[in-house]
């Protein structure tokens, strides 16, 4: 592997398996479009770069943008070879695997780089553009898929924290999507990832399923979109036809959850989240729900927009085929997944 020369490319199997940093040498904007989850971002060129380049391929062919790509990394190759360095000395026994878009130049050139300097790289050939086809196959397989359903506060997501730590195998979609699926979904989570990002996250969580050889993969039962992520419709439609086990709470509790949960947020974004759904809710519940949030009170809030997300969730849920129901009110987390484990509803 060491010397000088362009390092041997390996086939994503067993790429995959090799251990060491992950570099992907694409633009900035490649990269945040989507990239193999756990990659770090190192641009041989940034996003202006990469243009000019692909202008001057374009006119002038590929000398003039050979020439053109060794002006701009020239001035680099000091900072890149640092870089390089550096995370390969975080493990020193391991490879450095690098990729760009389809295991051509960028890659070639870093890697005759990492290879001079013995960080015993590695590429992966065909480049991230095979590992993109791998997740979208990911989709057409057949997952042994269950499904946890509730209406709004009945708190799935932390349910398939706690059963997780049980070593029930599940995919937090909306931790993927950084969405919780309702117009105050997004609230104090920042930016989402692009919708092919979504789908690499959730494939490669279905990947690791399938190596630790889980019979059963839990997902909270969702919308098809969590935000501007979509739910890839191959897995969604799997979903629908997925055993499900809906869990209920008192509407008591489900308020508390709430309050709790979204009481911190700026009044004025509560509003405007609110304003997103009025045509649904009607003048009358949406003047409610405003004059609610702005006296601060919470419940009466809730109360309000809940009528609304109940319709929209037993709507939702009439498109699942097997349900089965079980009251865990009353119980924290940790007695409810006592429960569902007792009777038998888990595994």
């Amino acid at each position: 592997m060491s010397g000088i020369g362009i390092p041997t490319s390996y086939s994503l199997n067993k790429f995959r398996k090799l251990k060491g940093p992950l570099i992907d040498i694409r633009s900035p904007k490649e990269y945040k479009q989507g990239h193999w989850p756990g990659a770090i971002n190192m641009p041989l060129f940034n996003d202006d770069e990469r243009a000019l380049i692909g202008t001057k391929y374009k006119r002038e062919g590929k000398k003039s943008a050979f020439i053109a790509a060794l002006q701009i990394t020239s001035p680099k190759l000091e900072k890149i070879k640092a870089k390089l360095e550096f995370e390969q000395s975080k493990s020193v026994k391991s490879h450095l695997r690098i990729y760009c878009w389809r295991g051509g130049m960028r890659s070639a050139s870093v890697g005759w780089l990492a290879n001079a300097l013995r960080l015993r790289p590695v590429l992966l050939s065909g480049g991230y553009k095979t590992y993109r086809t791998w997740a979208i196959k990911q989709f057409e397989k057949q997952w042994p898929l269950k499904l946890l359903a509730g209406k709004t506060g009945t708190g799935k997501t932390p349910l398939l924290f706690e059963l997780s730590k049980k070593g029930v195998f599940s995919i937090d979609l909306e931790g993927l999507a950084n969405h919780k699926g309702s117009s105050f979904g997004g609230l104090g989570l920042g930016a989402q990832p692009s919708c092919e990002q979504f789908e690499n996250l959730i494939a490669q969580a279905l990947h690791d399923s399938e190596t630790q050889s889980k019979k059963i993969i839990w997902l909270e039962a969702e919308s098809a979109n969590l935000g501007k992520c979509r739910i890839p419709n191959k897995l969604f439609e799997q979903m629908k036809n997925a055993p499900v086990l809906e869990i209920t709470k008192s509407t008591n509790e489900r308020v508390k959850t709430l309050v709790d949960q979204y009481s911190l947020h700026k009044r004025s974004d509560l509003k405007d989240a609110t304003l997103k759904i009025s045509k649904r809710l009607g003048p009358q519940r949406t003047k409610e729900a405003l004059k609610s949030i702005e006296r601060g009170c919470w419940d009466e809030a809730c109360l309000a927009i809940l009528d609304y997300y109940d319709k929209c969730y037993e709507y939702e849920l009439q498109k699942f085929v097997k349900k089965e129901t079980i009251d865990l009110s009353g119980l924290s987390n940790q007695s409810a997944t006592e429960k569902l484990i007792k009777n038998g509803l888990v595994y």
